[in-house]
């Protein structure tokens, strides 16, 4: 008896829950009513509505308007081009672009079935077609989206050439915004020329003289309609339509082409319906464009394009600019030369080839002059070691971070360092020579001709850890605070590791009498109007060393190939400097991960690096010394130096177990006053220069700063 009551007096409940309710919405819509009728809120509604279309109109306008409309047919019709030190034409870049060719040497028959098929009313709109954003509109009403198709040709073209390919809203509406200021600037017979010339026709073909003449083997002003309704037919899904990946596909939609031809009175139904009962007979007499003729440089171009002058990719690709490098075409097909040859790189067991990269510099300007980022097949914009790849340095890194700094402290060539074994700090860090042999002691440059680790632990822990890690970083490396131990700083043992091209950087400092100038690829940057965009002519220079302890480095990796343990890499009659490293795998004493070689000259810097991206017991270097990958900088620069001046170091070569020679060749005969008076002046001369590159580093940063808030402010 109890439940039947129970539910009544929850209905009674909910009853006048609903009783209040009702009584609130009524108070509500009411007070809703009086706010909306005392504010005006269907005029304010309607008012915000319009200001934010205003807006979206001023924003969308503003766009199109900074687009660089104006030089969409210069973009087009040229290539953006690279051009090498000596101002010579080394190749071009391109992308979604083919041979341009003029409305004129285009069939009217392939314009009659391309207007046909994508643009019937094409002569009599304004850039858009009311017809077309109807469909639009009804697409976003019955399925909440944008459907394809109903863009006017030149939309098309403003899409392909400035947009993405994504279905939204304000793609479109930038789309429309676009067409409009396109059909401002150029005639219709213009537009339609450079859609022809920038449309996508499959089989990675663009622009309809190259489709003329991949399909049919003829040029564009050849085609007959029959052949012009295929190429027209592409155009709504090129892998789905084009005759050699889809023949049935093709003929069908061709056949669809010709009966809206005859629709539109460019074609008589007789001509159609014999065209339509022809095969499709294909010939191919495309050239594939072989323009992109130093891929591992030109990709890294585009890199720093992209990175350092915030280019968009596609711009560039397709903007018809002129970019200035400094490429040395002679240099370049050396190192690729070099790299063509197998018996240089080792093979591990199951085939796979041995990675490697190489880097020419120019010390002078630190131009960048050849790269090669890989062994075997190039891939398209990929993985660049050149450029792209960290390893540790190895022993490389023992002159810049070690002797360099020492010989600043007061170290001579040939002071005596130790080489035992000792253990350092908390950890007992004890370091041990690849060879298991220890000389006690040995003259500062026997320990780096022989790459002696424990010599070079020593050393820097007796001058202090913070002068090599400091100098590293004045010389472009990139130490982390993991770093700050005397493994990564004194043997190459870094957690990130050094690309090749910091690494020729770096020792670009000893080729130039101390002084380092940033790596660079661009030199200047002109747009498609003749604009300086990019002005880099003058890359930002660094005194790092004194000539004279500059000099006394040189003399100390001279010596490097003079040594009977690297002399096998030196270049035949020429003299040479540089620096090996080698890091050990753990699995194997003789075996290692990574090989560098670093050689200059006064005139030119060379790095060589080889190693397997991937290091395993299956993959690694069997050999522990320098023996391939010396031949390797040997090849170089043996074909490289015939083309440098051949600048002598202008030093005192060392010889052995004798006193340490003045550095400069011309200080033999000065007595000891001369010597203190030079040594006086020499440090006169490092103060006022020290104290000109601090006044100048700091300008320019005062200089960078207010840029930075200048382009806040003025975006």
């Amino acid at each position: 008896m109890n439940e039947p009551s129970e539910q009544s007096q929850w209905k009674a409940i909910f009853n006048k829950l609903i009783e209040r309710l009702k009584v609130y919405s009524k108070i509500f819509w009411r007070g809703l009513r009086r706010f909306w009728y005392h504010f005006h809120m269907t005029k304010v509604l309607i008012s915000l509505f319009l200001t934010l279309s205003l807006l979206a109109s001023m924003y969308l306008g503003f766009l199109a308007k900074t687009a660089d409309v104006e030089t969409l047919k210069q973009a087009l019709s040229q290539t953006t081009t690279i051009v090498d030190e000596d101002g010579d034409i080394a190749g071009h870049l391109q992308s979604q672009k083919g041979t341009y060719v003029p409305l004129a040497e285009i069939s009217p028959a392939i314009q009659d079935a391309v207007l046909s098929t994508e643009d019937r009313r094409f002569y009599d709109h304004p850039g858009f077609d009311i017809f077309g954003i109807g469909r639009a509109v009804a697409g976003i009403i019955l399925k909440g989206e944008i459907v394809g198709g109903g863009s006017t040709l030149t939309q098309q073209l403003a899409k392909n050439a400035f947009l993405t390919a994504d279905q939204t809203l304000v793609r479109k509406l930038k789309e429309l915004f676009l067409a409009i200021e396109i059909e401002k600037q150029y005639s219709k017979d213009t537009i339609l020329e450079m859609y022809l010339n920038h449309a996508y026709f499959g089989t990675g073909v663009w622009g309809v003289e190259d489709a003329s003449l991949r399909y049919f083997g003829q040029h564009a002003e050849d085609l007959d309609q029959g052949n012009a309704a295929v190429l027209a037919a592409i155009l709504k899904a090129p892998t789905q339509y084009n005759p050699i990946d889809n023949y049935d596909n093709s003929i069908e939609r061709r056949n669809l082409v010709l009966d809206l031809m005859v629709q539109n009175e460019k074609l008589s139904a007789e001509d159609a319906a014999d065209f339509e009962a022809a095969p499709i007979t294909l010939q191919n007499a495309y050239e594939i464009d072989d323009s992109y003729t130093y891929p591992y440089y030109f990709d890294a171009v585009i890199d720093e394009a992209v990175e350092k002058y915030k280019f968009d990719e596609h711009e560039l690709m397709n903007g018809g600019y002129t970019i200035y490098t400094a490429l040395n075409q002679n240099y370049q097909k050396i190192v690729e030369n070099t790299f063509d040859r197998d018996e240089l790189f080792e093979r591990a067991d199951d085939g796979t080839k041995a990675e490697g990269a190489s880097v020419v510099l120019k010390p002078q300007t630190g131009g960048i002059q050849a790269v090669v980022g890989g062994n075997g097949e190039y891939n398209y914009r990929g993985f660049n070691r050149a450029t792209q790849m960290y390893r540790q340095p190895s022993s490389t890194i023992k002159p810049l971070s070690v002797y360099g700094p020492a010989l600043e402290a007061g170290y001579r060539t040939d002071s005596l360092v130790k080489d035992e074994l000792k253990s350092y700090g908390d950890t007992k860090y004890t370091p041990e020579n690849y060879d298991f042999e220890y000389d006690g002691e040995l003259p500062m440059y026997e320990a780096v001709a022989r790459s002696k680790n424990t010599s070079a632990v020593w050393l820097l822990n007796e001058i202090g850890i913070d002068k090599g890690f400091n100098k590293i970083k004045q010389l472009g490396l990139h130490p982390t605070e993991e770093d700050y131990h005397l493994g990564a700083i004194a043997l190459g043992g870094m957690s990130e590791g050094v690309t090749p091209v910091e690494l020729a950087s770096a020792y670009s400092t000893f080729a130039n009498n101390g002084v380092r100038n940033a790596p660079h690829f661009i030199t200047k940057i002109v747009d498609a109007k003749g604009r300086v965009v990019v002005n880099h002519e003058v890359a930002k220079s660094k005194r790092i060393y004194s000539e004279a302890i500059n000099k006394e480095i040189n003399q100390l990796l001279v010596y490097v190939f003079d040594h009977p343990q690297n002399i096998d890499a030196e270049p035949s009659g020429y003299d040479i400097a540089g620096k090996t490293g080698t890091s050990e795998v753990t699995w194997s004493e003789s075996g290692a991960a990574n090989q560098w070689i670093v050689g200059y000259t006064p005139d030119v810097v060379v790095v060589a690096w080889t190693g397997y991206d991937k290091t395993d017991e299956d993959h690694y270097l069997r050999g522990y010394n320098i023996s391939e990958i010396g031949q390797v900088l040997r090849t170089e620069m043996a074909h490289i130096l015939p083309y440098t001046p051949v600048t002598p170091f202008g030093i005192s070569p060392i010889v052995p177990n004798s006193p340490a020679p003045p550095a400069s060749e011309n200080s033999e005969n000065d007595t000891p006053w001369q010597e203190e008076v030079e040594k006086g002046a020499k440090k006169a001369e490092e103060f006022f220069k020290d104290a000109t590159e601090k006044i100048k580093e700091s300008t320019d940063k005062i200089k960078e700063g207010i840029d930075n808030i200048w382009k806040q402010i003025f975006p």
